[in-house]
This record gives structure tokens, C-alpha cells and sequence, in this order.
């Protein structure tokens, strides 16, 4: 259905005539007339009774006129969704079941009356991410970027926001689970299954420069049926071990019997920084801004690991080991 004919029949029926319908919608009272015609003519019936004082409602168009209010409120409802500045802030996260999803949960709870859409850019690096930031997709995006980030598309800024400590989860056969802390450097040898980690994302880069620097062995072969899916395997093996992040909430630990060993000398962290555009101009942006920077900056009492590219929340904080 034409919803500019649809408009204009609604301007016409509360308006009561052709020509002050055409002059509230700056154009003829001919380009009116077609158009009501045209609905008729699409409709099958008249919608208007032409009288010399002006345009009066048949019974059909009496009929019609609430459902063609209500597809101009769907209309301007649609367009509301996807326009910047008035439909919902879109930010995009790794998984929703990662510490910046945590981040944004804070945020809606601080900021209830603003409109979030929370959206997953699977398998892209921050490049990707920034482009999708660049053409109007996505709002906002966590991501791990380089240091000093310069190699990010024009226009796009980036604010170190939360360094994420790993810790190694084991089932209760395992060599490691009574351990109170293990150093990564103790784990060369030992496989670490996160299948998961496809090729060419930023996560599989950081592991694999984790790996790199302390001789771990990180298998990323065999299918992924997501972390409940991962950790039932990991309970029952007295071999495989995995890295999560200690903020990643667990449904059942106890059931999986499912052993949080801290590592220490130093602490991997997987460091997040948000991602946006200099001219985005949604409201809601800045708010999401300055509460990220308004947060606690998570100090960390120890030496902490990160891959010498990346880009760290807290650089001031503990002792960084690259």
C-alpha cells in the first residue's frame, strides 16, 4: 500500500477539504486528488463523498481511517528504529555473557529511559568493527585495539574501558585443581581447549600471542556448543583445562564440579576499549561515555599480562608484562 496516498487521505479526512490538505502537505490540489484516487482505485471503494463545502467520509472511509492512522504510526515507528539519533543506541559486544555486557547492564540500570539495542558482530576484529561504526551500523562497539590505535578507520575514537583477568577452569581430576594459583608459565605443555576461537578474530589473536609468550598449547579444534556445552567436558577430563573470564557468570558450577584457579605472576587480562565515531551525534552516546568513564578503574595489585599490541584500560595500574 502506497503510505504517501495513505497520508494523504488521512490529511484529507481531518482536514475536511482538498485544499488545505494540499497546502499542508506543500503540494497540489490535483496531486491530492490523484492520490486519494489511486487508494480508491487500489481499495475498491470511495473514501470520500465530494460535496461543495468540501470532502466528506463514506462509510469505508469511516471505516478505513483507524488503520490508516495506525500504519502512519508504524511507519514513523519503523523509521524510528533505524534512524540515527532517534531509534535505540546500538552497541555492539563480543558475547552477552562477557564483563562488557556486565558494562552495559550497569548502564541501562543507571540510564533506564534510554533505549538500548545490544547487538554481536560475529567474527570481526576491531577493524571490522570500526568500519560497521564508520557506515551508521552499529553506534558503538567493545573491542581490543592497538596501541596507540592509530590504525583505526578516520574518525574513529577509542577509550580504554576494562581489563579482564583470566582465570583457568578445571574439572576436579585435574593436575591443577586444588592449586590456590597458577602462573601461565606452568601450563606449557597442558592443553587448553577453547573451541571457540575461530581464525582471523581479535580473541583467537590474543590467545594466540598468549600462547606464544608462556608455551601453552590452546586447541581450538572441535565443535562449539557454547560455554555449558565446553564445560561439561571440562568436568569430566582430568587433562583439559580453560580459560574464562572470572566475571563470566556460570549457571551450574557446583553441578559440573568445576574447579576457578586464579593466575598470577602475571595475570592475563583481556583488555576492552569502546569504540565510536567523533561525529556520531546520538544522545545517548555521551551518556554511555561518561559513565564508563565515571567507573572505578578496577586496579589490579599484580603484574598483568597483555599482548605488546594491545591497547591496555589501566596502563597506570600494577606491573605490565608484555
Amino acid at each position: 500500500m502506497d503510505l504517501l496516498a495513505v497520508r494523504t487521505f488521512v490529511m484529507v479526512a481531518e482536514a475536511g477539504q482538498f485544499q488545505v490538505a494540499a497546502a499542508g502537505l506543500a503540494v497540489s490540489q490535483q496531486a491530492v486528488s490523484k492520490r486519494v484516487a489511486a487508494l480508491e482505485k487500489d481499495l475498491g471503494v470511495p473514501l470520500f463523498t465530494r460535496t461543495a463545502r468540501g470532502a466528506r467520509l463514506t462509510v469505508d472511509g469511516l471505516a478505513f481511517l483507524p488503520h490508516a492512522r495506525a500504519l502512519l504510526d508504524a511507519e514513523e515507528r519503523a523509521a524510528a528504529s533505524v534512524r540515527p539519533g532517534r531509534r535505540p543506541l546500538r552497541v555492539d559486544v563480543i558475547g552477552r555473557r562477557t564483563a562488557v555486557a556486565g558494562l552495559l547492564r550497569g548502564f541501562h540500570r543507571a540510564h533506564p529511559d534510554v533505549d538500548l539495542d545490544v547487538v554481536i558482530l560475529f567474527d570481526v576484529d576491531a577493524d571490522a568493527a570500526a568500519n560497521a561504526i564508520r557506515s551508521g551500523e552499529i553506534d558503538a562497539s567493545f573491542r581490543c585495539v592497538t596501541v596507540p590505535g592509530r590504525d583505526l578507520p578516520e574518525g574513529i575514537e577509542a577509550m580504554p574501558v576494562l581489563d579482564e583477568p583470566l582465570q583457568l577452569f578445571t574439572g576436579p581430576a585435574h593436575e591443577f585443581a586444588a592449586a590456590p594459583a597458577v602462573a601461565p608459565a606452568q601450563l606449557a605443555g597442558h592443553r587448553i581447549w577453547m573451541p571457540g576461537n575461530l581464525p582471523g578474530t581479535e580473541w583467537s589473536a590474543y590467545y594466540d600471542a598468549l600462547a606464544a609468550a608462556f608455551g601453552l598449547t590452546i586447541d581450538a579444534v572441535g565443535p562449539n556448543f557454547g560455554v555449558e556445552g565446553l564445560l561439561d567436558t571440562i568436568a569430566e577430563s582430568s587433562t583439559v583445562a580453560t580459560f574464562l573470564s572470572e566475571r563470566t557468570p556460570l549457571v551450574r558450577p557446583a553441578v559440573h564440579g568445576l574447579r576457578r584457579v586464579p593466575l598470577r605472576d602475571p595475570t592475563p587480562v583481556y583488555p576492552h576499549s569502546l569504540l565510536w565515531h567523533a561525529g556520531n551525534p546520538h544522545p545517548a552516546l555521551t551518556a554511555l561515555r561518561a559513565h564508563l568513564s565515571s567507573r572505578p578503574s578496577g586496579r589490579l595489585d599484580t603484574e598483568v599480562w597483555t599482548p605488546p599490541w594491545a591497547l591496555r584500560s589501566h596502563p597506570r595500574h600494577g606491573r605490565t608484562r608484555s
